[in-house]
């Protein structure tokens, strides 16, 4: 064999993985998803639930299934896709696993903006949700510019997006120690991240996002791949690193300001995502779409769990944020142990 038939073999082999990958996280999405409109307190069989799907009226199970579990599971679908693509964004892109939403303060902006909307400004439904959007843009813009010195290094975007997301967590203790007792349910209800009362209208814009902001990361997915390499390495590849960086930035912060307006910030499901969807794939090209599946998968099996595997009822972020911080805590130990540097 030829060092050319070596390295087409292992190509083959390598895009033979990521089909499987792909696939297999699909099929367990959608048995997933079909799963949670049938189990719960009570079972409704699949022809049923088909019927439902299918508009037909059916007593009992059209309020269960259509008004109910269907919403619930498709805003569980498309918050964690939204998630999982955009913290795999800047993980690529800025080399570096603490380099998620969660972790540098983008996601406790749009919850400040939101706690700020109820309890001091007595907002609530879409408005609150605008707050987010715009509160999450601008802390990602704020801390990129205060990062920036010559180009974005990734330790120091970090460490100032721990010290903006510290502010934040004291903005949004201080306020939700003035707020009356209605507003502090709501806006702990929030916080904590949750598909509760979830309806099917609120799937438009995560829908809306996931067009714009995700098919402009898919678009760029061959330039963060570059990026892993350095952005020296990158330029001399061709990729625009400036550019790059602006746009991946814009639009991983779409994807998560518009998923935590929906939803709240589901704790730790952006930093999750690449890791394990890395884990998975290996070196067999880029982690976006494996990533934002298992954003989907985490999210939806975490509002299951929380509502009927465990002794009492819990948000989705309860339960992601118990898995979530484990591996924080072992991710900086092992970083530590190596020698290396966050």
């Amino acid at each position: 064999m030829t060092a050319l038939d070596l390295v087409a073999s292992t190509r083959q082999r390598r895009i033979g993985r990521r089909k499987t990958v792909i696939t297999g996280a699909l099929a367990l999405l959608v048995a997933g998803f079909a799963l949670t409109l049938m189990l719960g307190q009570s079972f409704v069989p699949p022809g049923t639930v088909l019927r439902v799907l299918a508009g037909q009226d059916v007593p009992g199970a059209s309020f269960t299934v259509g008004q109910l579990r269907l919403p619930r599971a498709v805003l569980a679908v498309l918050a964690g896709l939204s998630f999982g693509l955009g913290g795999a964004a800047f993980q690529i892109m800025l080399r570096n696993p603490l380099a998620s939403p969660d972790i540098i303060g983008i996601s406790r902006g749009a919850g400040a903006a939101a706690v700020f909307a109820i309890v001091v400004m007595g907002l609530d439904g879409p408005v609150v949700s605008v707050f987010a959007v715009v509160a999450g843009l601008g802390v990602a813009m704020l801390i990129y510019g205060l990062s920036f010195k010559g180009g974005v290094a990734g330790t120091r975007l970090i460490l100032i997006g721990i010290g903006v997301s510290a502010m934040l967590d004291s903005f949004i203790a201080y306020t939700l120690s003035r707020a009356p007792s209605w507003d502090l349910q709501e806006a702990m209800r929030w916080l904590g991240g949750s598909v509760n009362g979830a309806q099917l209208s609120q799937a438009l814009p995560l829908l809306v996002s996931l067009a714009v902001f995700g098919g402009l990361l898919l678009s760029r997915a061959r330039d963060l791949e570059a990026l892993r390499l350095g952005d020296d390495t990158a330029a001399a590849l061709g990729t625009d690193v400036p550019l790059t960086r602006l746009l991946v930035v814009v639009a991983a912060v779409g994807l998560i300001a518009v998923a935590t307006a929906i939803t709240g910030p589901v704790a730790f499901v952006a930093f999750l995502s690449g890791p394990i969807a890395s884990r998975v794939l290996g070196p067999n090209g880029s982690v976006l779409v494996p990533s934002a599946l298992v954003g989907a998968l985490l999210v939806l099996g975490g509002d299951y769990v929380g509502q009927f595997l465990l002794p009492t009822r819990f948000p989705v972020g309860v339960v992601t944020g118990a898995l979530g911080a484990p591996y924080l805590i072992y991710l900086i130990v092992r970083v530590n142990r190596a020698g290396g540097s966050l």
